[in-house]
């Protein structure tokens, strides 16, 4: 077992199947040693996390919502490279987050997927990102985060 799979094993994750494009995209593309990574959106199966953060959705449920995402993020990653300890650094992350009028709390929120990358990945999880409010997100989820992720050669 892998060391990344190992700690997953250890904080009580299992990675999903990943989910498949729902409109014309491919979920990652892979150019040289970095991959992008489509935005994976806060889809745990249950629809528990759809809607706008600050009116129907609390800060914790979004916070939570994000870190769903992150974990989607990972099983895209493991369908990129196979093996997650391939996986030399997250670059960067894109969130969205379908906010309310009035919430502005929009970094806290993308602190669920932040903080999984590190909690799983240690220093190769520390990454630069955006954090941007939103008006809608695709299928009414609260959350979306897309991630740049470079990885081992494959030389």
């Amino acid at each position: 077992m892998s060391k990344i799979e190992a700690r997953l094993q250890e904080l009580g994750i299992t990675l999903p199947v990943p989910a498949a494009p729902v409109a014309n995209y491919v979920p990652f593309v892979r150019s040289g040693n970095l991959i992008h990574i489509s935005g994976q959106i806060s889809n745990d199966g249950t629809g528990r996390y759809k809607g706008t953060v600050g009116v129907d959705v609390s800060l914790e449920d979004a916070t939570e919502a994000a870190r769903v995402c992150g974990i989607n993020l990972l099983a895209q990653m493991k369908a990129a490279v196979g093996d997650l300890d391939n996986v030399v650094r997250v670059v960067k992350l894109g969130a969205f987050v379908q906010a309310g009028p009035d919430f502005y709390d929009v970094p806290q929120v993308v602190n669920g997927c932040s903080n999984l990358m590190v909690e799983v990945l240690g220093e190769a999880g520390k990454h630069a990102r955006s954090a941007v409010g939103v008006y809608k997100i695709p299928l009414g989820f609260a959350v979306e985060v897309d991630a740049v992720i470079e990885v081992a050669d494959r030389r």
